[in-house]
């Protein structure tokens, strides 16, 4: 049976008291750290220095999404944060093979983003070099928005290719994810479920609970 995790996404906290919101994850496992540049996305998060403190009181792992054009020179300074997986945009990356090499030398966990337009062929004989690949059921950029059912077709292509491959490795849906749309998300093939509002718009505990129970009673 494949393990269900959960990635309540930090976007969705109360950003005033980010150890507090860390502690009501703690049954997560990992926290999702969106770092948004307003230049690859129309949108501005965080940088290295709250990484950084996110990293030094969280009572889990780091899984951190980099929607940041130039993934190829920034990224790697995100893994010597000491994030456990740092995902990186496909369509940001110059050599993703060789940017994936580099994250998992310093010791993190490499995935590779694919925004809804982004056809996955060209990575699945790639998908080897990576420990995750993203497929982003939202335009990248902004919380709350509506999940997108047509991307489970490209989800199941990651999940046959990896079969085909016999390797490890995590298929993350991000946007839109609840307690209503995991489900399909699970039956297409995903095992790792970036979750926002339908975490911490509830007690964080129970939502993450329910949210694990759903996807494993849909998951093959």
């Amino acid at each position: 049976m494949t393990v269900q995790r959960i990635h309540p996404s930090i976007l969705s906290a109360d950003f005033v008291n980010l150890e507090r919101e860390l502690e009501r994850i703690r049954t997560a496992d990992f926290v999702h750290v969106d770092v948004m540049d307003n230049h690859f996305v129309p949108n501005l998060t965080m940088g290295p220095p709250i990484v950084e403190r996110i990293q030094a009181v969280s009572p889990i792992p780091l899984d951190v999404h980099l929607m940041i054009s130039d993934a190829d020179r920034w990224a790697p300074g995100y893994a010597e944060l000491g994030a456990a997986s740092v995902t990186f945009h496909a369509e940001a990356a110059q050599d993703p093979v060789a940017l994936a090499r580099r994250l998992r030398e310093i010791g993190a966990m490499a995935g590779i983003a694919l925004k809804p337009g982004t056809d996955p062929e060209p990575y699945l004989e790639l998908l080897p070099e990576f420990d995750m690949v993203l497929v982003m059921t939202v335009e990248p950029g902004f919380g709350g928005q509506s999940f997108m059912p047509d991307m489970m077709p490209k989800l199941g292509r990651l999940a046959e290719a990896r079969a085909k491959h016999g390797i490890e490795l995590r298929l993350q849906v991000d946007g839109g994810i609840s307690a209503s749309t995991i489900g399909v998300a699970a039956e297409a093939g995903a095992d790792t479920f970036v979750a926002g509002s339908a975490v911490y718009g509830g007690v964080p505990e129970d939502r993450i609970a329910e949210l694990r129970a759903v996807a494993a009673a849909h998951a093959h």
